[in-house]
């Protein structure tokens, strides 16, 4: 069985989107997304609420972008490899290869969808995490916490749900971003 993982950049104080903008230093650093490829590599598919996918569909053609460096590159190869579930209402159509849309988030399919897949997927995007979250869904959580505490925003973790984690991983890169893996207990 592969397992859902949901991960994002977060501030200091836990916030995915800063209301103002901007979520601090450090997730811009090579040394960190180079980690981020080899991370999701193994992804076989990730789930996106609209949103998420429009800010992620820019994989889909970044590679035909004169210079860019070799693991951005290598992010765009890695992500056009993936399935993508995105989950809309009003989106008509995806501009991405090996994408499909769903008009509703249906935990009892994602649990379908985990029990038959071979490689792990994703939750991408605090909304769709929620729900998620609440069904029980999340296996793991991967947080890239910056250096900056925003005072407010969007959360990473969902007002009223309580979680019982455990610690398996972490590591401080040089730019002071910190990234720890959970596991559900």
């Amino acid at each position: 069985m592969a397992k859902l993982i949901y991960s994002m950049v977060t501030s200091l104080d836990g916030y995915v989107e800063a209301a103002e903008g901007g979520l601090g230093a450090g997730a811009e650093d090579p040394e960190v997304h180079t980690f981020v490829n080899d991370l999701f590599r193994p992804v076989g598919t990730y789930l996106y609420g609209r949103r998420m996918y429009e800010t992620m569909v820019y994989w889909e053609t970044a590679h035909t972008e004169p210079g860019l460096p070799p693991h951005i590159l290598q992010y765009a190869r890695d992500w056009r490899a993936a399935e993508k579930i995105v989950y809309s209402t009003t989106l008509d159509s995806v501009s991405s290869a090996k994408t499909r849309i769903e008009r509703s988030f249906d935990p009892d399919a994602v649990r379908r969808l985990k029990a038959g897949a071979d490689r792990d997927l994703t939750v991408d995007g605090p909304n769709l995490a929620a729900q998620a979250i609440a069904a029980g869904l999340v296996d793991e959580y991967r947080l890239f916490i910056t250096t900056s505490a925003v005072g407010g925003g969007k959360r990473f973790f969902p007002d009223g749900v309580r979680l019982d984690l455990e610690l398996v991983e972490e590591r401080v890169f040089g730019s002071g971003l910190i990234y720890a893996r959970y596991r559900t207990r």
